[in-house]
């Protein structure tokens, strides 16, 4: 029986001049011998117990696979599922990618334990030459991929959509390294600017992609990514805030107040937001909402949200794209969220977190040094105190709808106090088992006292940014 393979597409001058793609645009495409983009999208519904899929369509995307045929294979263990593609045949696997999803996190809130949902969701892979069996997997209680949902994908089909309209919006080149298979293709899509802010929206994507790229490990590693911008105009500026009665019609429907957190902005029209950025080449995406309230999110491998125009937003657009594209865990725990917490202590599969069951064979010790303690101590409680005086004020200044810039005067004078505290603190440079995170004040710990991913800071800690690195490296190759 022959090998299974991928077939690839020799159309990209015809694709090229039917997008009325830029110049730019053209160093990126010109990868000899691509594969087309299949995108798979299908429904997942259910609640708290249990969970269904059902497919939708099956999709072949305007531009070439943007990523290098050899390495198809995700080897990370990041995410909380797991795509494989194999083919039908033989069962040889051809691709696979761990993620995360809106229904997981959705699954673990209070409305989850009363009733039922569902939400789009896609996977993209190379389009193979035969039919092919996608694999949808999940994390058991041990922490193991088991197979959550199959399905028989034949992207000949009758059935198949091959054909796309034309481009709504040309992609703006803000970052151009190279060709797609050799880079990470990060993509910046707007939500919530109208026409006349198209120039506004383009401003604040060379803002923000350039102050990613001042932070490590992305300053290292900038020559690996391509960036791109893509927006569709709205008629009214900004997005919706719900619990502020703000409605807002946006192309993408992204908005607050996503499982009742003021502060958390997602999408959850995938559909809208798949057909849009499907006119570039992307493998990461990372929304900005036209808006001035603090807020953002981030699912693995799905996509991240930042709000723009606000004081925080670099903080904002790294820590989210931190979770969208290495998975990394929130490192705080004194912040209220959406989600259910509390329950066993897991060994989390993110790597920034540890339930520290076992020290001696910390998933981070290369980091940590000789004699260092586990646990590692540091200033918990008069941290705990100063906080719940702090989060107190927050949601004072929230109730009252009170000016952004009260809460943005907070958020700075909250980090000088932790800076303040953790000057003097001995383990203060040190990597190692620091108790509280991903949302628990006990039995959960980060690597590090501060990190981007703990507070507003401004730097990843070595465990983070060699969890990026692993990521880059999964994309775009090992560091040259």
């Amino acid at each position: 029986m022959p090998v299974p393979s991928f077939r690839p597409s020799h159309s990209l001058r015809r694709l090229a001049g039917a997008l009325a793609l830029s110049a730019s645009l053209a160093p990126a495409l010109a990868a000899a011998a691509q594969p087309a983009t299949v995108r798979l999208d299908y429904l997942h519904s259910g609640n708290a117990k249990s969970e269904q899929y059902a497919v939708d369509r099956v999709v072949i995307e305007p531009l070439p696979w943007p990523g290098d045929m050899a390495r198809t294979v995700d080897q990370s263990n990041r995410g909380m599922n797991l795509v494989e593609v194999t083919d039908a045949a033989s069962g040889k696997l051809l691709y696979s990618r761990g993620f995360s999803t809106i229904f997981g996190e959705w699954s673990s809130t209070d409305e989850a334990q009363r009733g039922n949902r569902g939400f789009q969701e896609s996977v993209r892979f190379p389009k193979p030459e035969r039919p092919v069996k996608v694999r949808i997997l999940k994390r058991d209680a041990q922490n193991a991929f088991v197979e959550a949902w199959s399905t028989l994908v034949d992207t000949d089909a009758l059935d198949v959509v091959r054909k796309q309209g034309p481009a709504p919006a040309k992609p703006i080149p803000i970052r151009v390294s190279g060709a797609s298979p050799d880079k990470v293709d990060l993509l910046i899509v707007g939500d919530g600017y109208t026409k006349a802010e198209m120039a506004k929206f383009e401003a604040s994507a060379r803002r923000l992609a350039e102050h990613l790229f001042k932070v490590s490990p992305f300053r290292e590693r900038a020559r690996d990514f391509n960036v791109w911008a893509l927006a569709l105009p709205t008629q009214e500026s900004g997005v919706s805030r719900p619990s502020t009665g703000v409605h807002h019609a946006s192309p993408l429907g992204t908005r607050y107040d996503i499982f009742g957190s003021e502060r958390y902005v997602l999408t959850t029209d995938n559909r809208a937001l798949r057909e849009l950025a499907q006119y570039a080449p992307y493998e990461f995406i990372e929304i900005l909402v036209n808006n001035d309230t603090y807020g953002g999110g981030g699912i693995f491998g799905q996509f991240s949200t930042a709000a723009a125009n606000n004081d925080w937003a670099n903080y904002l657009f790294v820590h989210e794209f931190g979770h969208h594209f290495a998975g990394l865990a929130d490192e705080y725990y004194t912040s209220p969220v959406a989600y259910q917490t509390g329950g066993a202590r897991i060994e989390p599969w993110e790597p920034n977190a540890t339930a520290l069951q076992d020290p001696a064979h910390l998933k981070w010790s290369k980091f940590v040094k000789a004699g260092t303690a586990l646990p590692t101590a540091w200033p918990k409680a008069e941290y705990e105190t100063h906080s719940r005086e702090y989060q107190k004020q927050r949601a004072a200044l929230r109730a009252a709808n009170r000016p952004e810039a009260e809460m943005n005067a907070l958020f700075r004078k909250d980090l000088a106090y932790t800076e303040q505290l953790f000057s003097t603190a001995p383990e203060r440079r040190k990597v190692g088992a620091f108790e509280g995170a991903n949302y628990e004040a006990t039995g959960y710990y980060r690597p590090a006292m501060q990190c981007l991913m703990f507070d507003r800071s401004d730097a990843f800690c070595p465990v983070c940014q060699d969890g990026i690195g692993t990521i880059i490296d999964l994309y775009a190759g090992p560091a040259k």
